[in-house]
């Protein structure tokens, strides 16, 4: 049976909140452990790697595993047009959790490491550049959730959502966000993770271009789906999302 949108819900602040636990929590370990950037950035990515890729196999039989606004609604939309998506309620019941998961997340891992637990972030993060990569790196996430929905290869979400996001850590300047609502919670850590409140909303705006550039190249490309989005709810089989 479906789960109720009440856990569902619950699955996606849950799932946020893990997610960026690890994220923020792994980039304090990692300055700790090493002055060496390149090593840093191979810790923060190879953990958020294996625990996104966990998370999702746990969680996306319950909600979808999305844990990301910018997924939420391709999934919506695209759905919206098929006809057989993502409900709308449930989309103004995921964001929130979404973004409240995401903060709690940034608060536990500050706890963990004897961080203050709130302080906001001085990691500003204002360039084109950066902006663009995070185009990027949105555009293919969202193809690549939407690309497995429609090639019914959801079974695949854990290994390859979570490995495109560990690519995209090294391939895109910005270090891949590709999540609005991970993006707010880094704020609020001022650690190797975190980002100034100045530079999220550029970096939201760019991320939802990216989410509608991802959607248009997988109606492109895919056509309608070859399954729901609330398939996972029932299947087993995730249409899963993420993005740290």
């Amino acid at each position: 049976m479906t789960p109720s949108l009440g856990r569902r819900a619950l699955a996606e602040l849950i799932g946020t909140a893990a997610l960026v636990a690890i994220v923020v929590g792994s980039g304090i370990q990692a300055t700790e452990l090493t002055d060496d950037m390149a090593l840093q950035l191979l810790g923060n990515s190879l953990a958020t790697v294996f625990g996104l890729g966990v998370l999702i196999a746990l969680l996306g039989p319950v909600s979808g595993a999305h844990f990301n606004p910018a997924v939420t609604l391709a999934l919506w939309w695209t759905g919206r047009r098929d006809g057989d998506g993502l409900e709308l309620r449930a989309v103004a019941a995921y964001v929130p959790a979404q973004i409240i998961g995401g903060i709690a997340g940034t608060v536990l891992a500050n706890a963990m490491f004897a961080e203050s637990l709130v302080r906001l972030s001085t990691h500003d993060r204002s360039a084109g550049h950066l902006w663009l990569g995070e185009i990027i790196a949105t555009t293919g996430l969202i193809l690549l959730v939407l690309g497995l929905g429609r090639t019914a290869q959801q079974r695949l979400g854990p290994v390859l959502v979570a490995s495109y996001i560990g690519a995209a850590y090294w391939f895109t300047s910005s270090t891949s966000f590709a999540n609005p609502a991970v993006t707010i919670a880094r704020t609020f850590s001022d650690t190797f993770a975190g980002i100034a409140p100045g530079s999220v909303s550029p970096f939201i705006a760019a991320q939802l271009i990216g989410a509608v550039v991802g959607v248009g190249l997988a109606l492109g490309l895919f056509g309608r789906s070859a399954t729901t989005a609330t398939a996972p709810a029932s299947t087993g089989e995730p249409e899963p999302a993420a993005g740290r």
